[in-house]
C-alpha cells in the first residue's frame, strides 16, 4: 500500500499518544518513549507498502511495531527504578542526601494522554504499577501490557512476539504472579472519588505554600512514604516525612508557589521555590491518595521531567494555585 507522507501522518496521528503511553509503560521514561515512538513511525513508514489492513487494524499493526522497537531498546538499557526498589528506607530524615547513579523511573504527564482515553488509561499508568512492571523481564512486561492493558488475545500477542499462545499464557501467568508478590495491582491503587481527592490535595497545596509542616503531616497516612529520585534516601512514616519537610523549608525557605497538575492518572504538583526575582521549578510530586489521607509522595527533581511537564520559571507576581 503506497501513501504520501501527508496521508501517512493523517492515518497515524490518532494513535501517537497511545503509542507514547505504550512505550512509556515498557521503558518507564517519557523521554525515551518519545524517541521510540518516532522510531516506530519511521519503521511503519518504510514498511507501509507491506501493510495489509485485512490481517490487522492499523492500530494493532503500529502497536506490534512499537512493542518490538521497545524490546530491541531494552536489550541495551538498564531498567528504571524508584529508590524503594534499590535500597531500604532511611530512618534518619537529617542524614546526608545520597544521589544514586542509576536510571530512574519518570512520571508521565496526563496532558500527553489522548483525552478520549485518559480515564481508561489511568489504572494501567499508575506510578506504582509502572514501577513494578519494570521489575519484570522485558518479554514478560510486553506480554502483560499487551494482554492486560490492550486486551489482546494470546494468539495476537504470540504473533507479535514470534512465539506460541502457550508461551504467552505461561509468561502472563508468571508476570501476574510477580506483580501479586509485589502486592501491586490496579485495584489496589484505586483512589477515592475526585471531589474528595481534590479537596485533600488542595489542603496539601495550601499547607505546602505556607511551609506549614504541622498542617502537612495531618494530611498524611500513618505509614506515608516519601521518596525522591535521584536521591536514594527515602522515608516511611508521618513523623519522618514531616521532619524531612521541615529540613526542606529550613534549607530552601518558606516562599513557594504550587502548580497543580496530574501524572500517571494521579494528582501531582509542580513545586516552585523563590529564586531572586522569581520562582524556579524545584520538583514534580506525584501523590497517592488512600482513603482520606496521602499515603505516598514520589518527588522528582530532574530537568527532563520539568521539560515533559512544560515547567518554566515564573515571575515573582505569579499566582498559580
Amino acid at each position: 500500500m503506497t501513501v504520501s507522507s501527508e496521508d501517512f501522518d493523517r492515518r497515524t496521528t490518532p494513535y501517537r499518544r497511545e503509542l507514547l503511553a505504550h512505550c512509556y509503560r515498557m521503558l518507564g521514561s517519557v523521554h525515551e518513549a518519545e524517541d521510540l515512538v518516532q522510531e516506530t513511525l519511521l519503521r511503519a513508514w518504510r514498511a507501509f507498502d507491506r501493510y495489509d489492513p485485512e490481517r490487522a487494524s492499523l492500530r494493532t499493526w503500529l502497536h506490534r511495531i512499537a512493542t518490538n522497537v521497545c524490546l530491541t531498546a531494552l536489550r541495551t538499557r538498564r531498567r528504571r527504578s524508584l529508590p524503594s526498589d534499590v535500597v531500604g528506607s532511611n530512618p534518619d530524615p537529617d542524614a546526608p542526601m545520597v544521589v544514586g547513579e542509576v536510571p530512574w523511573l519518570q512520571p508521565f504527564p496526563d496532558a500527553l494522554l489522548d483525552p478520549a482515553t485518559v480515564v481508561a488509561a489511568r489504572g494501567s499508568l499508575r506510578l506504582a504499577l509502572v514501577a513494578a512492571m519494570q521489575l519484570l523481564p522485558p518479554r514478560q512486561r510486553a506480554i502483560l501490557i499487551l494482554r492486560d492493558v490492550l486486551d489482546w488475545s494470546a494468539a495476537e500477542v504470540a504473533q507479535t512476539l514470534a512465539t506460541t499462545p502457550a508461551a504467552v499464557n505461561s509468561g502472563l501467568q508468571r508476570a501476574r504472579a510477580r506483580l501479586g508478590a509485589l502486592a501491586v495491582r490496579e485495584e489496589q491503587v484505586a483512589e477515592p472519588a475526585d471531589p474528595d481527592r481534590r479537596a485533600l490535595v488542595d489542603r496539601y497545596v495550601a499547607a505546602f505554600e505556607r511551609a506549614d509542616v504541622a498542617a502537612l503531616t495531618r494530611l498524611l497516612a500513618e505509614d506515608a512514604v516519601l521518596e525522591m529520585p535521584p536521591v536514594l534516601n527515602w522515608y516511611v512514616g508521618r513523623e519522618r516525612y514531616g521532619r524531612f519537610m521541615a529540613r526542606v523549608f529550613a534549607m530552601r525557605g518558606s516562599d513557594w508557589r504550587i502548580l497543580p497538575t496530574a501524572a500517571n492518572g494521579q494528582p501531582a504538583l509542580a513545586a516552585y521555590v523563590r529564586d531572586g526575582d522569581g520562582y524556579v521549578p524545584h520538583t514534580v510530586q506525584v501523590l497517592t491518595v488512600t482513603g482520606s489521607r496521602i499515603s505516598r509522595n514520589v518527588v522528582f527533581q530532574d530537568r527532563e521531567v520539568f521539560a515533559a511537564f512544560g515547567l518554566t520559571p515564573l515571575p515573582a507576581t505569579a499566582s498559580v494555585t
